[in-house]
């Protein structure tokens, strides 16, 4: 497509996840269990691959928490797919595709501060130098320095996963 160039295609975001994964078990060894929160809807995606690779990789369980996040107003209340008990005193991995501003990422972790953790990571495919808010990626697929009025575009709806600069 004209105005797209292709930054990552399916085969580098699977070495990347790949990557990441290890990552997380490297950092959670001692872990039986650990919770991969994705926030919808491809940050999701991405923690259910995670999860898969994982659960070949390593003897720790991988628990999946699905976020709901109003993008547009991240002040609204978030809603996850488990509850807060599951995921107290945890090891945390928060996943999502592009750490753009880090306004969803910071809302997202200030949600899961309600509760006391053992770790807490942030994880996300693509990382852009752009970041409103003190927040950082602590496992990252790539890092970007864009400009303001480039998009980064991590498409995961067919089998063909790629993500593009625009």
């Amino acid at each position: 497509m004209e105005g797209q160039n292709m930054i990552l295609n399916s085969n580098e975001i699977n070495n990347k996840l790949r990557r990441i994964a290890y990552q997380i078990y490297e950092a959670n060894t001692t872990e039986t269990e650990i919770i991969l929160a994705g926030i919808d809807v491809n940050g999701y995606i991405l923690a259910k691959k995670l999860k898969t690779i994982l659960s070949k990789i390593s003897d720790i369980k991988p628990i999946l928490c699905k976020i709901s996040i109003d993008k547009k107003n991240p002040r609204l209340p978030i809603k996850t797919s488990i509850k807060a008990e599951k995921y107290t005193n945890k090891s945390v991995v928060l996943i999502d595709d592009v750490l753009n501003s880090g306004t969803t990422l910071i809302y997202s972790v200030k949600h899961f501060l309600e509760v006391p953790l053992k770790q807490f990571k942030t994880a996300v495919l693509v990382n852009r130098n752009h970041k409103k808010f003190p927040v950082k990626a602590d496992y990252k697929g790539i890092s970007l320095s864009t400009s303001l009025k480039e998009h980064v575009h991590v498409d995961l709806e067919e089998k063909d996963w790629k993500a593009y600069l625009t």
